[in-house]
This record gives C-alpha cells, structure tokens and sequence, in this order.
C-alpha cells in the first residue's frame, strides 16, 4: 500500500525550532515526527512513502534516504514552488496506480490505517476525508432569553467542532480533479468536489489525534509520547 506525507511546511509557528530543523524531524523522545508516522504506517501495510517536501528538502531527503533502514520503499518529492497540500500529491500522479493514504506531516495519531483504508476501498467514492471531533472553551457565559427576560445561562461552555484532521484516502480517478502546477489545497479539492455533486465519504475517528501547528501542540506531544508513541 502506497502513502504520501505532506512534509513541505514552514513551521512558522513552531520557530524558533524549526529555523533549522524542518518541522517533521522535530524530535518526540528518541525520534522525529516523520519517523514514528512512517513506523505506524509501515505497521498497517504501507510499503511505499512518498514525502512530498519543499522547505529544507535536501535536509529531509539525506536523513531518510531510500527508506530502506526505516523497511519501506521510500521516495522524496520536491514541489519547486508552493502546491499547497493537494497540488503536490499531482507530482506523483505517475506513480500512484492504486487507492493511496495523503497525511500531513505534523499530525501524531493512534488512528488504525488499515481498517481507514480498506472502509475508503469498499466506498463508491473517490475521497474519503478523515474528521475528528473537537471541543474548544468559550471564555464567555452563554445567555438564553425570551425577549427582554433572561431564562438561562451556561456559563463558558465548550464549542463542539467537527474538523478536517489532514488524513485523507484518494484514489486515482481523483487526479483529474486537480489542477498542474499551481497552489491547491485539500480544501479547494473538496470545495471543487462538492460543486460539482461528487460524493465524498467521511470517516470519524475517535483516536488520539494532535496537530503540532502550535508551540503548546509541541510540548503536549512530548508529554504524551511515552504512553501513545513510543515503538520499539
């Protein structure tokens, strides 16, 4: 089974950390992001990873090779100008011949790929979009009201979201939705797709999911690395 990890970001909000480091080899314990997403895949069946890079690509490229010390066949992809995060999965297009994981390279997750992977195969679907619900705190009280009398208050509830986690399963036919050459990102595809009435499928995990976007982000991943992370 065939992957591509997103590894072209700037991490501009995880400097100064990243301003020699690219943000997928910023290390959790005894290994970078990028090593302990490959090793999850590799434990599912994906044999094949494409990293689609940009910033800091040499860096990334002479770190993993051809990803054989890592036991999977593994290609690095440069984009010469930023895709976004769809346009660089049409790069690759000539390598891809099958249904195929697209993940961002800055997500840790305990989701299991290979049931996500095989329910997108059994969809008449060309995208199936991983979702992960999420509850943010609200810092005000929330008033309810019958005109000018007030009936109620919760006081700084949290705001449930349902959000796009950055794991997605395309398969080919997909290609021809997405422009060459310029920015486009997964967004677009799926706005694109909707106005178009193309169907697709929506995958909600209830595993442990973080995006490292934030310094924070970066330092709960440190703190919960011993319990969800750490492979022998």
């Amino acid at each position: 089974m065939k992957a591509v990890i997103l590894a072209g970001g700037l991490g501009n909000r995880l400097k100064p950390f990243t301003q020699v480091i690219p943000k997928p080899l910023l290390p959790l314990g005894e290994k970078s992001i990028l090593e302990i997403q490959i090793s999850y895949l590799k434990s599912y069946g994906f044999d094949e990873i494409f990293l689609a890079t940009n910033y800091k690509s040499d860096y990334i490229r002479s770190f993993f090779g051809d990803g054989s010390s890592h036991g999977v066949k593994l290609t690095v992809s440069k984009e010469e100008k930023p895709l976004g995060t769809c346009g660089p999965v049409k790069l690759i297009e000539d390598k891809i011949k099958e249904p195929f994981l697209v993940m961002n390279g800055d997500i840790l997750t305990t989701i299991d790929f290979g049931k996500l992977y095989h329910h997108a195969c059994n969809q008449k679907a060309k995208l199936t979009v991983v979702t992960k619900e999420i509850s943010m705190p609200f810092q005000f009280g929330n008033v309810y009201h019958d005109g000018m009398y007030i009936t109620g208050i919760e006081e700084k509830p949290d705001i449930k979201l349902e959000i796009v986690a950055g794991i997605y399963i395309l398969k080919p036919a997909i290609f021809q939705h997405i422009p060459e050459d310029i920015y486009f990102g997964m967004d677009d595809l799926i706005k694109k797709m909707l106005s178009e009435e193309i169907t697709i499928i929506r995958y909600l995990t209830k595993e442990y999911w973080l995006d490292i976007g934030r310094i924070e982000d970066y330092q709960e991943a440190q703190e919960i690395y011993e319990n969800h992370f750490k492979l022998d």
